[in-house]
């Protein structure tokens, strides 16, 4: 049995995406927003051992982790004493990709591929982009920063193939809804291709990521016309030829 585990580093964000509840409240979790200590990230860590179930770790639920100012030192401290997995099995990012520059991306593949642990030990990170063009990023995520996310992740995949790795593996998210459904298609044919010309045949799916394997996620919309929001997600399902080999609503969405 395995204990999925989401660590906050802070519910603060950098962008207002329009289907995310943390852009719709000033105060996400009904306090001011944080940035967590030093102490309680190392304190929480060292308390996991022992466990007998395998630890999978997120350091993410509202906000943007790599806000924190301390984002690369508290993840390059979880690694460093996570020796033979003694704290957790395995590692996962969830990120908008804004702030993600070249010696980010570089300190993640190498602490992904460090010989001290199990080789799937930090297996993805989750990119929510939900755009193709800049004019559409704009609108559904509150911010014109769609070029510098593009080329963050394309660098980082670049990145990932010069060091000869094939993890951390990514996941490339598109949360369908009415205001970018119709570039649904260009967003899968554009990183299909980046992905090709990289020898990657990527996994395409329309509900959460269930192998380790480069993804395009093609995700549906959690709203409060419900019905609504499925047919739409359905017929981009549909427009995109994705196989149906389980039901269109699972349980699991993120």
């Amino acid at each position: 049995m395995s204990i999925n585990l989401n660590l906050e580093l802070t519910d603060h964000c950098n962008i207002k995406c329009k289907m995310c509840s943390q852009s719709m409240r000033d105060e996400a979790h009904g306090v001011p927003m944080k940035f967590m200590t030093w102490e309680t990230w190392q304190q929480s860590l060292h308390n996991l051992q022992g466990f007998n179930d395998d630890i999978h770790l997120c350091p993410h639920w509202l906000g943007e982790p790599t806000l924190h100012p301390q984002f690369n030192r508290f993840i390059e401290y979880a690694f460093a004493i996570n020796t033979g997995n003694r704290l957790f099995r395995e590692f996962k990012i969830h990120t908008n990709a804004v702030i993600f520059d070249e010696s980010r991306a570089k300190l993640l593949l190498n602490l992904a591929n460090m010989p001290s642990m199990a080789p799937d030990t930090f297996n993805f990170i989750h990119f929510s982009v939900d755009a193709f063009s800049r004019e559409v990023y704009t609108e559904v995520k509150g911010a014109d920063r769609r070029e510098q996310v593009y080329r963050n992740i394309l660098r980082f995949l670049q990145l990932r193939k010069d060091l000869g790795f094939s993890r951390p593996f990514v996941t490339l998210a598109f949360v369908v809804q009415p205001d970018n459904a119709h570039e649904a298609v260009d967003f899968f044919r554009y990183w299909k291709n980046v992905l090709k010309q990289q020898q990657i045949t990527p996994r395409v799916t329309y509900d959460w990521p269930d192998r380790h394997i480069d993804t395009i996620y093609l995700r549906r919309l959690n709203s409060g016309d419900q019905e609504k929001s499925d047919q739409l997600h359905e017929k981009v399902v549909k427009q995109l030829r994705i196989p149906l080999d389980r039901p269109l609503r699972s349980a699991e969405s993120f």
